[in-house]
């Protein structure tokens, strides 16, 4: 029997030469079939990156967090435990400069780094500055302080301000948190957001419904905060009603299991998040 030429027509196995002798080229449905397994590929490595790189954003936060921690902890150090007076719009700022013009921390979540994205954008209203002097150090941030921590002497709630870290339960009092403004104020009765996105007050005044200002889904339905005693922690968005907010603040609220919330009673974009 004849033995065929690798030249003549190739059976399962054999791969066609041109006529030098060369192998030939990739067949149109070999390419295709590449392609196609290329592209299954990506289908499955790009969710997975992306959840990565979330996950080094949110750690990103978290240091931000501890080293504005660290910087409230030694101002409160310096000034025998207790926190800047007032509340006015730069005060963190001011803190930070008076304290340590050296350093140099972030005031953006690299999930909010750009103004466009999960909120966080702050430092003019309808045109016009809510603090010139504030404006004037840095008119974009994503993080914002309690006010409740400020030392308030002279105000119509000033037994609900914390002052400074002379208290037990520090591990549950909010410090600095991520925020779509400077700062804000929590009650226990605040409304949650309407919407994912939703940070404006029922009030537009910084004691109503400031709940939404602080729970932004910027970290897969859960926020961070870094506490009175300086510890980072990832928070659950409906979790933020149980934290200790101000020092007369119930933890038992009506948006909590404690105090029979269900799930109804969430707005439709939160239902599925773990509860409280």
């Amino acid at each position: 029997m004849r033995k065929r030429k690798e030249s003549e027509t190739p059976g399962i196995g054999i791969r066609a030469h041109q006529k030098d002798g060369s192998p030939a080229g990739f067949t149109l449905i070999e390419l295709l079939v590449v392609i196609a397994i290329i592209a299954l590929l990506l289908s499955i490595l790009m969710p997975a990156l992306q959840r990565v790189k979330k996950q080094a954003r949110a750690v990103g936060c978290q240091a931000n967090l501890r080293q504005w921690g660290t910087i409230f902890l030694m101002y409160m150090q310096d000034n025998d435990g207790y926190f800047a007076y007032g509340d006015s719009s730069g005060r963190w700022r001011y803190i930070l400069q008076d304290r340590h013009r050296d350093r140099k921390l972030s005031p953006c979540c690299p999930e909010a780094a750009k103004a466009e994205r999960n909120g966080g954008t702050y430092g003019t209203w309808g045109g016009g500055s809510l603090d010139d002097d504030y404006v004037a150090q840095i008119d974009y941030g994503s993080y914002g302080i309690n006010r409740w921590v400020y030392n308030r002497t002279e105000d119509r709630d000033d037994k609900n301000y914390w002052k400074g870290n002379n208290h037990r339960g520090t591990n549950n009092i909010p410090l600095f948190q991520d925020c779509s403004w400077y700062g804000a104020g929590p009650l226990d009765i605040d409304l949650p957001p309407e919407y994912e996105g939703h940070t404006a007050s029922t009030t537009g005044h910084w004691r109503g419904d400031n709940m939404r200002r602080v729970g932004l889904n910027r970290h897969n339905t859960a926020t961070n905060i870094v506490f009175l005693d300086i510890t980072v922690r990832r928070i659950g968005l409906k979790e933020m009603w149980t934290l200790k907010w101000h020092s007369n603040y119930r933890t038992a609220n009506v948006w909590t299991k404690a105090g029979g919330v269900r799930a109804e009673d969430w707005p439709q974009w939160m239902r599925t998040f773990k509860d409280y």
